[in-house]
């Protein structure tokens, strides 16, 4: 059982966030209940979980919104340009590509493809991402192949979302998230 009172004091204290609007509360808990609902207790896996959500979720033009279910930034021209469009990065894993949306929407019942935006709702959000970590929705990695009794790869882990872009950063915040949430 995670001690909340003590998490959000260490995620402030190691500066991974100065302040929190209520969205960013309602997320980090969302996400503490998904884990616990969905039988995820190893504090590796959630501190990974948490990394994700941290480095995926974030407009720098927006910090304050960091790990809150948002939309891939940029302009209207920039995302009509992507491959992908209109089904653009969206929620805390950056959901992309229509046949991800068709899949989520069919395991969540929601039609993701006729309204990909559902994603974007903090309890819808939370569940999808949780799951498709653990689950291996993405890539077919899971959570499990790297972070387990035998090993806690964060490096690796980041196959799980996107090969391997940007992993070491990502290990370096799982190991803050981590810290915070075993003190």
């Amino acid at each position: 059982m995670i001690d909340k009172v003590a998490f959000y004091a260490s995620i402030r204290s190691t500066g991974l966030f100065k302040t929190l609007l209520q969205a960013q509360v309602d997320t980090i808990d969302g996400l503490l209940n998904e884990c616990e609902k969905q039988g995820i207790y190893d504090p590796r896996q959630i501190a990974y979980i948490f990394a994700t959500a941290y480095w995926e979720a974030h407009n720098p033009k927006k910090p304050e919104l960091r790990m809150t279910p948002m939309k891939e930034f940029g302009g209207e021209a920039y995302l009509k340009g992507k491959k992908y469009y209109p089904f653009f990065g969206r929620g805390l894993s950056q959901l992309t590509w229509d046949y991800n949306y068709k899949k989520e929407g069919q395991r969540l019942n929601l039609d993701l493809l006729t309204n990909p935006d559902l994603i974007l709702d903090i309890p819808v959000a939370v569940n999808s991402h949780v799951y498709c970590m653990a689950n291996g929705s993405y890539t077919g990695k899971k959570l499990s192949d790297y972070i387990n009794d035998q090993k806690c790869d964060f490096a690796g882990a980041r196959k799980i979302i996107n090969g391997t872009d940007k992993k070491d950063e990502i290990a370096a915040i799982a190991q803050k998230f981590l810290s915070c949430l075993t003190k």
